[in-house]
């Protein structure tokens, strides 16, 4: 979603050809999605558990992966951009989790919830300037983005894997 996110006025511009006074528009769009993420986030942890998380990250696969088609049309790309917004719901599930399972260090694992967000912030436009600059257009920052949601997706699977082992053995 950063990777997205970072180069939004850029693609709006140079890709979609919007005016700049559309940038506010898309960008309060993308606000809406990112608020209406972090409530559905919650909602989803409180339905699923643990579970939710790997459906946030097959969802932002997806979207991420459908972003570069809508890049080439405002109205497309303004529904999109509430739809990568929507990843925020990873937020609220994974600090959820993280307070579950971290039992007495609950204060260590919420400045590591916050840190690990951070280099999130960091990595991605990091990763998606890469591409841009190696020539992939900003439209491929999409990609990027998909490709690091199912990096997360794999991190996810281990840990459940994990966890429902755990959960095995302790029930035996």
């Amino acid at each position: 979603m950063f990777c997205v996110f970072s180069y939004l006025a850029p693609t709006l511009l140079e890709v979609t050809e919007v005016s700049d006074g559309w940038i506010p528009v898309v960008l309060f769009i993308f606000g809406l999605g990112g608020f209406t993420g972090n409530i559905l986030g919650g909602w989803l942890f409180d339905r699923l558990q643990f579970r939710g998380v790997g459906w946030l990250l097959i969802w932002a696969t997806g979207t991420l992966l459908l972003f570069p088609l809508t890049t080439d049309n405002l109205w497309l790309m303004m529904g999109m951009c509430f739809l990568v917004a929507l990843m925020v719901g990873l937020g609220p599930a994974l600090q959820t989790h993280l307070m579950d399972v971290a039992r007495g260090a609950q204060t260590l694992a919420a400045a590591s919830h916050h840190a690990a967000f951070n280099v999130a912030n960091a990595l991605g436009p990091w990763l998606g300037g890469l591409a841009i600059t190696a020539g992939f257009g900003w439209e491929s920052t999409g990609y990027v983005g998909a490709t690091t949601a199912v990096a997360g997706l794999m991190i996810f699977f281990m840990a459940w894997r994990q966890l429902s082992t755990a959960g095995a053995t302790s029930s035996a």
